[in-house]
């Protein structure tokens, strides 16, 4: 099948287009005919082998864990989905290897939930990693409970974004640092902007004098540190961006695959509480690019590859 994959860490330019073998399908996975699969600055990380400690690679890798598409095969264990099925996934396994920068990729079951229907394949696929790190942290980590205020880092990114919208859903009063031009996006998803950098205690402490309940952090470094001392008294940090976190007081979290967590996630798409903004989309051909532009870090929503019509 034709697929993007790299023989060994690196930049960019170690992704290469080419033919690669098809997927064996497990008793427990199904055969997925991808039509998107989105970018994440954990694909890159993978990349550069910054993960490699605790996810080893197995050369060559294909990358990408976010996925859209279409069942065409589900193991012999597997009446969950059948053929012809739209499902969305966070297909991550155990070692990097066969990723969802493919043509075709075996999901196990426990990575995938069915596709909104409400949405096309390019949103759908920009879904499952970035919501399910907002739901779990804001649900199991943080505990984020209606009436309560919320700091968002990085609001108008892929997991702040939908971060915004779920806090919101839960009856929080959202707060979300983000670059000026998007301060209108994340109004629009329910939050209250506040600039990032410079300053930025004083303006949080301006909207709410005593503290925020519950920082989401996403960014790290000082954005993390700073965030210690915007939070009330009982206030809750937690990070996904930096182990620091732990030495501050606060909890660090990686998101694992639930398909119970994404099916929720797609049913609060359908309900019309959660949209994916996708900023820009690449055919396969030109990975490399999106991961560039997905570096630079300033993307508001998601970058997704097209993969198949």
């Amino acid at each position: 099948m034709k697929a993007i994959s790299y023989a060994r860490y690196g930049g960019p330019e170690v992704l290469e287009l080419g033919e690669v073998d098809d997927p064996k399908v497990g008793p427990d996975a199904v055969l997925v005919k991808v039509r998107a699969a989105a970018v994440n600055p954990v694909d890159w990380k993978c990349r550069e082998g910054y993960l490699d400690a605790i996810l080893p690679a197995v050369f060559p890798v294909v990358p990408g864990w976010d996925v859209s598409g279409v069942v065409v095969q589900p193991g012999p264990a597997v009446p969950e989905f059948s053929v012809g099925d739209e499902v969305i996934g966070y297909v991550r396994a155990d070692v990097l290897s066969g990723g969802t920068f493919a043509e075709y990729v075996a999901a196990p079951v426990r990575t995938l939930a069915r596709k909104p229907g409400s949405m096309s394949f390019e949103e759908a696929a920009g879904l499952p990693l970035a919501g399910l790190t907002a739901h779990q942290m804001l649900s199991r980590v943080l505990g984020v409970q209606r009436g309560e205020s919320v700091l968002v880092h990085a609001a108008a990114g892929g997991v702040g974004s939908i971060a915004v919208q779920l806090a919101v859903h839960l009856g929080a009063r959202v707060i979300g640092t983000a670059s000026e031009r998007n301060h209108d996006f994340v109004r629009g998803l329910g939050g209250e902007p506040v600039s990032h950098g410079a300053g930025l205690a004083e303006r949080v402490r301006e909207l709410v004098p005593g503290g925020v309940d519950a920082v989401f952090d996403s960014v790290g470094g000082d954005t993390l540190r700073a965030s210690v001392n915007l939070l009330a008294p009982e206030g809750r940090l937690a990070s996904i961006a930096d182990p620091e976190v732990v030495s501050l007081g606060g909890q660090y979290w990686f998101v694992r695959p639930d398909p119970r967590d994404l099916q929720h996630l797609s049913d609060l798409a359908d309900q019309g509480v959660v949209t994916v903004h996708v900023s820009e989309t690449f055919p396969l051909e030109r990975a490399a690019d999106a991961h560039r532009l997905n570096e630079e870090g300033r993307t508001r929503g998601k970058i997704v590859v097209r993969v198949s019509e």
